[in-house]
C-alpha cells in the first residue's frame, strides 16, 4: 500500500485516480467531509472533536476548515492560520485521519493568497453565469457533445431527460461563461501547485434559479470537456439557505431536486469519465435542520457521498458560550449586540441575500442589556421549538462578527478564558444538531 506525505508533513494511505488526461495522480477525497468554519481560528479542536465522535459511529467523515477571503479580509487574518489551526487540532486530539483546508469561494484575483496553505479550492464562478460567450464558442461545445442530444434513462430520475438542440444552446448560453471561467482559475491553481494533489469544487449556488437535471447534465459534459477533475460541485437548490437558521422552502421539493442531482452526477460520471467520487456539495448548510433527514434518506438510497458546508455556526457557538459563562463574558456577548444592532445596516448589506431579518423582533439594546444568562442564550441557540428562540436575533449576530473582530485582544482573550464552555458549545453544536441528524437520523 501506497504511503503519501502531504505538504503539511501528514501521512496517509489513499487510492489514487489518474486525472482526465491520464497523466498524474489525483487524490480522492473520502466520500463524507464537514465543512466548518472557524473564523477567529480557536475551536478547530472542538469541531474536530466533534468530527470523530461521528467517526466513533462507524463512518468515515473528514473535516475541512473552510474560511472566504472576505472573511479573512474582514478579521485581518491570513489563510494560513486556518492552516496552522487545523494542524494543530489533529496533533492535539490524536486525529490519524486526513483533513484539508479550503480555499472557500476565490476567484482569479484572491486564489494567490490561499496557494500555500490550501489543498481544497471552492472555484465560485457563480459571477459568470449568464455572461456571454462567443457565437463560436457556443458552437464549438455544441458539436463537441452532440451525442447529448437526445433522449437518456438516467436511473433514478423517473421521467426521461430530453436534451435538444435548443436546450443545449440554451445552457451554453447560460453556463458555459462560467465552465471557461472555472478552468481558467483550475489551470492556474495546477500551475502553481504543480504536482501537489487537490481537491476541486465548483460552486454554483449563489445564483437565482436552481439548475434543472439537464442543464446540471450540461454543465457537467462542459467541465468533462475542460478536463477539470472536479470532485464536488455545489449546485443552487430550491428555496432559502439563509445565514445560521433552518432552511426555508418547500422540503420535499428540495428532495426531490437532490434525489435528481445524485442521478444524474452518476450518470455523468460514467458517461464523461469525471472522477469517480464526485459528490454533491451544499452551502449554508448550517442549520438546515428540515432537509437533514432528506439529505439523509437519499444518500441510504443511493449509496452517494455529500459535502456539506457550515461556517458562521461556530462563531455564533462563540457567543453563546461567552453568554453562558456568565460575568464579563455574557456583558461582552451583550455588547456585541448593542454594537451590532446600531450597525445593522453596514453588516447586514453584504449578506443581503442570505439573511431575513425581521427589525421589529429585534429587541432594543437596553432590552437586551436586562437579560441573564438564560435569557441570552436561549434566544439564540438554536433551538426552533424553544419559545424563547429569535431567528432574527440569531441572523444578526451571524453577520456582527465583525464587531468581535475589531474588538481585538479582548474578544480573543475571552474566548480563551472561558475556553471550557466555548468549546463545548462548539462541539455539542456540531454533534447532536448536525451531524447526529445527517448520519444517524437523531435529532
Amino acid at each position: 500500500m501506497e504511503v503519501l506525505v502531504h505538504a503539511s508533513g501528514q501521512r496517509f494511505t489513499k487510492k489514487l485516480l489518474s486525472t482526465l488526461t491520464g497523466k498524474s495522480p489525483m487524490r480522492l477525497i473520502e466520500k463524507f467531509s464537514f465543512g466548518v468554519g472557524d473564523r477567529f481560528t480557536l475551536q478547530a479542536a472542538a469541531q474536530l472533536a466533534a468530527v470523530m465522535k461521528i467517526n466513533e459511529h462507524g463512518f468515515d467523515v473528514v473535516p475541512v476548515w473552510n474560511k472566504s477571503n472576505r472573511e479573512h479580509l474582514t478579521i485581518g487574518t491570513e489563510p494560513q492560520s486556518i492552516r496552522d489551526a487545523a494542524d494543530a487540532a489533529c496533533e492535539k486530539l490524536g486525529y490519524s485521519g486526513f483533513h484539508y483546508v479550503d480555499a472557500d469561494h476565490i476567484n482569479l484575483s484572491t486564489v494567490d493568497r490561499f496557494l500555500p496553505c490550501s489543498d481544497f479550492f471552492t472555484l465560485d464562478v457563480a459571477d459568470a453565469i449568464g455572461s456571454p460567450c462567443s457565437e463560436e464558442e457556443i458552437e464549438a461545445f455544441i458539436s463537441a457533445n452532440e451525442k447529448l442530444i437526445g433522449t437518456h434513462e438516467i436511473e433514478g430520475i423517473p421521467d426521461a431527460v430530453v436534451i435538444t438542440r435548443e436546450s443545449m444552446e440554451a445552457a451554453a448560453k447560460q453556463f458555459l461563461k462560467a465552465v471557461l471561467s472555472t478552468a481558467e482559475i483550475y489551470q492556474y491553481i495546477k500551475s502553481k501547485k504543480g504536482d501537489e494533489d487537490f481537491i476541486t469544487e465548483v460552486s454554483m449556488d449563489e445564483t437565482d434559479s436552481p439548475q434543472t437535471p439537464v442543464e446540471l447534465l450540461i454543465i457537467l459534459a462542459a467541465l468533462a470537456q475542460h478536463n477539470i477533475p472536479l470532485q464536488t460541485v455545489a449546485p443552487k437548490f430550491t428555496g432559502r439557505f439563509n445565514k445560521g437558521v433552518d432552511y426555508v422552502g418547500d422540503v420535499e421539493q428540495f428532495e426531490r431536486e437532490f434525489s435528481d442531482d445524485l442521478a444524474v452526477i452518476a450518470f455523468a460520471v460514467k458517461e464523461f469519465g469525471l472522477p469517480e467520487n464526485l459528490k454533491l456539495s451544499v452551502h449554508s448548510g448550517s442549520d438546515k435542520f428540515s432537509i437533514y433527514q432528506p439529505i439523509r434518506r437519499c444518500l441510504e438510497k443511493t449509496g452517494a457521498g455529500l459535502h456539506i458546508k457550515t461556517a458562521g455556526t461556530t462563531w455564533l457557538e462563540e457567543i453563546i458560550g461567552l453568554a453562558e459563562a456568565g460575568g464579563d463574558g455574557l456583558e461582552l456577548a451583550k455588547d456585541v449586540y448593542a454594537q451590532a444592532y446600531e450597525k445593522r445596516a453596514a453588516l447586514c448589506e453584504p449578506y443581503a441575500t442570505v439573511i431575513d431579518i425581521d427589525e421589529s423582533k429585534l429587541p432594543l439594546p437596553a432590552e437586551v442589556n436586562g437579560w441573564d444568562s438564560a435569557k441570552f442564550v436561549s434566544t439564540v441557540r438554536h433551538i426552533p421549538d424553544d419559545p424563547n428562540f429569535n431567528s432574527s436575533v440569531r441572523q444578526l449576530l451571524h453577520v456582527g462578527y465583525k464587531i468581535a473582530a475589531l474588538k481585538g485582544d479582548e474578544y480573543l482573550n475571552m474566548l480563551k478564558k472561558y475556553e471550557e464552555v466555548v468549546s463545548r458549545n462548539v462541539t455539542e453544536n456540531l454533534f447532536d444538531r448536525h451531524l447526529k441528524p445527517l448520519f444517524l437520523g437523531e435529532a
